[in-house]
């Protein structure tokens, strides 16, 4: 009998139908719907394939979306939801012109945080596009020096930050 790839289907006669979630070197993990994952052995041929795929490179289906997931956050402006500092949360900030006769301008502190973040995120995507880009290592370095520099006037703002693991640091270590 061929290996079973990730995703066949089968029907065991004791835990009825279930598909191939990852392969081992002596055994299938098998989900099945009544009674959850299971390990059987390769050799077991006492249950029906229902559908059969090709085995290929074996990889789970928690490792392929962790990898998916991976790839999303690098090369993506989706970003994970990231926390106001609790003292922040429904304040204002406002600009004061140092010009007399002038009108002061007032707007939400989540508004100019949002904006802050985005930058943030973007400046990420940037730096990792510039990683992965064919550009000499020289220039990679160079670029790198630019965002480390705009990572440091960023700096003023971790003060709206809530964790500090979601603040600016002017020293990239990745």
């Amino acid at each position: 009998m061929s290996v079973l790839g990730i995703g066949s289907r089968v029907e065991h006669p004791a835990y009825g139908q279930g598909a191939v979630i990852r392969v081992h070197k002596a055994a299938y993990e098998v989900c099945f719907m009544k009674f959850g994952i299971k390990d059987v052995g390769k050799s077991y041929d006492q249950w029906e394939v229902i559908e059969a795929i090709e085995s290929e490179e074996q990889v789970s289906f928690s490792e392929a979306e962790q990898s998916l997931i991976k790839i999303l956050n690098a090369f993506s402006d989706i970003s994970n939801p990231i926390e106001l500092g609790d003292r922040w949360t429904g304040g204002n900030m406002t600009l004061t012109p140092g010009t007399a006769g002038l009108q002061a301008k007032e707007i939400p502190i989540e508004t100019f945080f949002h904006k802050i973040v985005m930058v943030r995120d973007r400046i990420r995507v940037m730096e990792q596009r510039i990683n992965s880009s064919k550009l000499s290592d020289e220039e990679k370095v160079n670029l790198q020096q630019y965002i480390t520099r705009i990572y440091g006037s960023l700096t003023t703002f971790n003060v709206l930050f809530k964790y500090k693991e979601d603040q600016f640091s002017g020293e990239r270590t990745r």
